[in-house]
This record gives structure tokens, C-alpha cells and sequence, in this order.
């Protein structure tokens, strides 16, 4: 059978797709996020002001994807928005991003949390087993490789055979592992606002507020909600993706507000602000409050089961957008391959774990990560405005699903990252310039790979 007419299968259902939503999004930040939110904006009640707000704004980015992806259920999700609305060129640029910065160094980061959380039942998994002798290392450092690595790469190996066998049995177990992680995150809350001390009502702020650290805060909260967008990447394997995709998009989202909301009213009943302001694991310290040292260990477990869903997540839907951009000839011809057998894409599932698991060996990643909001952001708000494009652009485009507040609710989306944009450059510049170096250095090969295409649609024409 020629692989190139071997099709990804429609095997995900409503819950998975959800699942999607709920477990890619919900990682580490929920244990650890508030804790840097307080000490920006130093009241509980603008926590609170700033979750809201940054939900909404993920809220918004949610309403308008629906609309694209109900009307381009194709994988890759932003490639195929992105290309429809600006040409080729950007949806490329967009899949190059993912590959090599910013779905690959969200694995690595996924990987190596998870072994950060059960090194406080294992320490030795933090311990330096070899320490290479050049200046790889932060600072120019020498670089030290921690066992904990190792352990980080076999869980993304582990995770990358999974998928490879099928995206049903790959949806199957982020419908499990979503289930518990909501299930144990639940009784997180409960504990805390049913059985928790109520902490000393008036509490001083932990510090005052200002625009800056609001706008500080804020950052804080996206990154929370960072993922809501990655079922999109599956869409060509969702069944009836007219009517599950939004509502996996919309309902999921309003799913992980809720928790959001909940989970801080918990936090917050328990601890002071100075409290969390002074405890990097605001879960935890308020369970070991209420349950002692069994409690701050049942919160890593839940942090670590969150982790591993988030991971999952990512894999499954990440390895998606180098497939679409080499399925139509602009990324090396075999990540565009499909398993004849298991009718997965299985060469860039392993591709994107081995590139993944090197940015966890190298311990470079989070700097990688990091030159790269910058460029991401754009693109982010570039495919929301894709909404507006398309509806002056492709008007008769069959639309199952329009956005809900159209055109306010991607205009929102889209003037917020304006300013996300903006304000990253001023305050980061060298960051942000380097991060757009990265993805220009797509460039080079975009323009191969364009000539090479245009060659063979030439050469296949002239067969016809």
C-alpha cells in the first residue's frame, strides 16, 4: 500500500477530544501558579480578578478556534488556519515553531517536572551521575546530567510508543488519566474548603498592587492556561469534529476555569497571602495544614498524575503539526508518513519525542522555551484574526459553528496579545529578538522546500 494514500482514522470521540482539552491544560501550574500571582499582585481577590480575567481572555482564543476548527477539521489545527488565511508560508513557520521550541520544550519541561515531583520519594533521582566537561551548562557552566533525566527521557519514550500503537489507544488513556487528575484535584478542593481552617480574616497584602504586576500576574495565568488550543492539532482524527470540536474547545475550557476558580478559593481559605506568597507549593503546604506530611505527599502524586496527562496530551496532539506541514511537502518527507498498520503518524511521534527528550538531556530548554513566546504569541494572535480573514476571504467556507460575540471576542483575543507582544519586547528585547531569530531560521528551509515541491507538482504534471 503506498503510504502516501494511507489517511489518519477518525478514532476519537467527544470525551477524548475533551479530555484533550482538560488534561493538556492542566499541569504543574495549578500547584505552584498561585504562589507567583500573589507576590505580583499581593491580594487574594486580585489573584482571583487576574484568573477570571485570563480566563475569559482563553475563553475568547477558545469561541474563535471553534469557528476554524469546525470549518478546517484537518490536523495540525494553527498550520491549517494559518495557511488558509495567510498562505503557506506562515502555516510552515508555525509547524517549524512547534517542532523544534515550542511543543518539543513543553514535553521536555512536562518530563522533567513529573521527575522533579517524584524525587521527593526518590531524592536520589536529583543526584549528578555524570557531569560533561564543557561549557554547556547555565553561565557556560559544565553541564550535569541527573538521573532524574534519564527517567524523564524513558517517560516520553514510554509515552511516544503508546501513540505510535494508535491514537484511539493513546485518546483511551487521556480519558483515564484526565478522569483521576480531575477526580484528585477535586478532593484537593474539598479538603480545603471543607475541613481546612479558614486563616484570619483582613489579611495584609503580600505586596501592593500595580500595573506591572498585574500585567506580571497575568503572564503567570496564560501559561496555566496554556493548551487549551492543542486538540485543534487532532481535529483530522476527532469524529463528527463539526460538533465535537467546538464543544471539546469551549466546554473544556469553561471546565478548567472552574477548577481554576476553585482550587484558589481553596488555597485561599486556608493560607494567608504571606503565606502562599512565602510557599513555592501553595497546594501543598495548605494539605500538609490539614493532613501533615501526608497530605503534601498525596498533592505529588496528584501534581505528578496531572503532569503525566498533560504530557500525554502533548504528545498526541504536537506530533500532529509536523505531520501536516510534511503531508503537503514542507517538512522532511518522512515525518509526513502514516503507519500503515496502526494509522498513526508515527515517524513524527518519534521524531518530536527524540528532539524532546535531547532538550531534557541538554537541560537548555526553558531558555529555548523562553526566546520563544515572543514569536508564538504572534502567531497565536495571527490565527485568532484568521477568523476575521477568512470571513472576508473564504465568505461561502461552510461554518457549522460561528463564533459566539463575533467580531468582539477575537478582536479581544487579538488586541490583548498585541499587548503581550509589545510589552514582551520592551521588557525582554534581547529574548524576543531571539526567539524571532529561531523561527526566521525556518526560512532556508521553507524555500527548499517549496522549490522541491513546486518540482514535483511540475514533474506530476507533466506525467498527467
Amino acid at each position: 500500500m503506498n503510504s502516501a494514500a494511507i489517511e489518519l482514522k477518525r478514532e476519537l470521540g467527544p470525551w477524548a477530544a475533551s479530555s484533550i482539552v482538560v488534561g493538556t491544560v492542566i499541569g504543574s501550574g495549578i500547584f505552584l501558579v498561585p504562589h507567583d500571582m500573589i507576590l505580583r499582585v499581593g491580594r487574594p481577590s486580585w489573584v482571583f480578578a487576574v484568573w477570571i480575567f485570563g480566563g475569559l481572555l482563553t475563553l475568547a482564543g477558545a469561541l474563535s478556534y471553534a469557528e476554524l476548527a469546525a470549518a478546517i477539521p484537518e490536523a495540525g489545527g494553527e498550520y491549517a488556519y494559518l495557511r488558509e488565511a495567510y498562505g503557506p508560508l506562515w502555516g510552515f513557520l508555525y509547524s517549524w515553531t512547534q517542532m523544534w521550541v515550542a511543543k518539543s520544550g513543553s514535553i521536555a519541561t512536562l518530563a522533567t517536572g513529573f521527575f522533579y515531583y517524584l524525587a521527593n520519594f526518590y531524592p536520589a533521582l536529583d543526584s549528578v551521575f555524570y557531569r560533561v566537561p564543557l561549557p554547556l551548562g547555565p553561565h557556560g557552566a559544565p553541564l550535569d546530567l541527573h538521573w532524574g533525566q534519564l527517567f524523564g527521557i524513558g517517560l516520553i519514550a514510554a509515552l511516544a510508543w503508546l501513540n505510535y500503537f494508535g491514537v484511539k489507544l493513546g485518546g483511551d488513556v487521556q480519558v483515564a488519566v484526565t478522569t483521576v487528575k480531575v477526580m484528585l484535584i477535586g478532593a484537593i478542593i474539598v479538603a480545603g474548603l471543607g475541613f481546612g481552617s479558614p486563616r484570619a480574616a483582613a489579611p495584609a497584602a503580600a505586596a501592593p498592587l500595580t500595573a506591572a504586576g498585574f500585567f506580571a500576574a497575568l503572564v503567570a495565568a496564560l501559561w496555566a492556561y496554556d493548551g487549551w488550543n492543542n486538540v485543534a492539532m487532532v481535529a483530522s482524527e476527532v469524529r463528527d469534529p463539526q460538533r465535537n470540536l467546538p464543544r471539546a474547545l469551549i466546554g473544556g475550557t469553561l471546565g478548567v476555569i472552574a477548577i481554576y476558580l476553585l482550587a484558589n478559593a481553596a488555597y485561599f481559605r486556608v493560607l494567608s497571602p504571606a503565606e502562599a506568597a512565602a510557599s513555592p507549593r501553595v497546594a501543598g503546604e495548605m494539605m500538609r495544614r490539614i493532613l501533615g506530611a501526608a497530605g503534601a505527599g498525596g498533592v505529588s502524586i496528584a501534581a505528578m498524575i496531572s503532569i503525566f496527562a498533560a504530557l500525554n496530551g502533548s504528545i498526541l496532539s504536537g506530533s500532529r503539526v509536523p505531520y501536516a506541514a510534511a503531508r503537503e511537502g514542507y517538512f522532511f518527507r518522512a515525518i509526513g508518513r502514516v503507519d500503515s498498520r496502526h494509522r498513526t503518524p508515527g515517524v513524527s511521534i518519534l521524531a518530536l519525542c527524540a528532539w524532546s527528550a535531547l532538550l531534557v538531556l541538554s537541560g537548555g530548554y526553558r531558555q529555548l522555551f523562553t526566546y520563544v513566546i515572543f514569536s508564538s504569541w504572534i502567531l497565536y494572535g495571527m490565527a485568532t484574526a484568521g477568523v476575521i480573514v477568512l470571513r472576508i476571504k473564504r465568505p461561502d467556507l461552510p461554518r457549522p459553528y460561528r463564533t459566539i460575540g463575533y467580531p468582539a471576542v477575537p478582536i479581544l483575543f487579538i488586541s490583548v496579545a498585541c499587548v503581550f507582544i509589545i510589552s514582551t519586547l520592551w521588557d525582554s528585547p534581547r529574548e524576543s529578538l531571539m526567539g524571532l531569530a529561531l523561527i526566521l531560521m525556518g526560512l532556508p528551509f521553507y524555500a527548499y522546500w517549496s522549490r522541491r515541491r513546486g518540482r514535483e507538482v511540475i514533474k506530476s504534471t507533466d506525467l498527467d
